[in-house]
């Protein structure tokens, strides 16, 4: 991204930030991965942003295809996902436009204590799902088509063990399950059946005192997180708020809502590491 253009998008946000450009019937659909709904970050964010620019931010907590698919049919504003070749289709094909880049984590491989695999302390990502494979051990997936089942299926396919194909698909077996739910109901159920289950960082720790997982997989530069936010293209839908969606790009990408982004934590951990116009990539 050009410099002229970082800093056109950040005149675009002060011209949009003034008072009369605001309607307090104003309402803004934003479809996000759970991730941010489940972690408390978008209760930090979104009040100080709503209450700036007089408008209501009606979330719809969704996995990253399903939020991807509901801005492809004009049904919200703006999204906040985490599937970097999606995202980049989802605005070459004319859906989406002035896509940023706003925060990112890591995904972890958390397992039970026991860790019948022996996956513990293993950095690579592929190697600890190749070892989870070979005991047949307990494997919860999200499996609802969301950045984080995009990243276990990318991972699986690496490891050789999603079967043909151009479209990755996950191994089959007894000892491999899905929930069809957000990240937070996954842990949940993988803590139940002790089992396996890739986890972005920030919801992990949210839920870390209710469930019995640990992580036992880390620090592999594949397992980068990175989100972004981008509004959903007026041209293709002209009934959408593009006007408050741009609002929020600037709004998360600007310092002040970068840094709330940085100063929002957990047990004392920073969830999400703002990186407004320095997207982060693991390849």
């Amino acid at each position: 991204m050009s410099r002229k253009f970082k800093l056109l998008s950040l005149l675009l946000f002060a011209i949009v930030a003034l008072p009369q450009v605001t309607d307090a019937a104003e309402r803004l659909k934003l479809a996000t991965t759970t991730s941010t709904v489940d972690t408390g970050l978008l209760d930090s964010l979104l009040p100080p942003f709503e209450k700036k620019f007089t408008v209501k931010v009606d979330v719809i907590s969704a996995g990253t295809g399903k939020a991807i698919r509901l801005a492809e049919n004009g049904d919200v504003d703006c999204i906040l996902v985490h599937a970097r070749e999606q995202e980049e289709k989802f605005v070459n094909d004319g859906h989406g436009v002035n896509r940023r880049a706003v925060m990112y984590n890591d995904f972890v491989i958390v397992g039970p204590e026991n860790d019948p695999a022996r996956v513990a302390g293993k950095r690579d990502a592929v190697s600890a799902l190749t070892a989870i494979a070979g005991a047949q051990a307990p494997f919860v997936s999200r499996g609802d088509d969301s950045g984080t089942h995009q990243k276990e299926k990318e991972l699986w396919k690496e490891a050789g063990l999603a079967p043909g194909g151009a479209v990755p698909s996950q191994p089959r077996g007894a000892w491999y399950m899905e929930t069809g739910q957000g990240m937070g109901a996954t842990l949940t159920i993988a803590d139940e059946k002790k089992a396996y289950c890739l986890a972005d960082r920030a919801t992990y720790t949210a839920f870390s005192d209710k469930v019995g997982l640990r992580i036992l997989c880390e620090g592999d530069r594949r397992l980068l997180n990175q989100y972004s936010i981008i509004a959903v293209n007026p041209a293709r839908h002209p009934h959408v708020n593009y006007i408050h969606a741009i609002c929020l790009i600037g709004w998360m990408t600007s310092p002040e809502g970068q840094k709330m982004i940085g100063d929002f934590k957990k047990k004392g951990s920073v969830l999400f590491h703002p990186n407004a116009y320095q997207e982060a990539r693991g390849d």
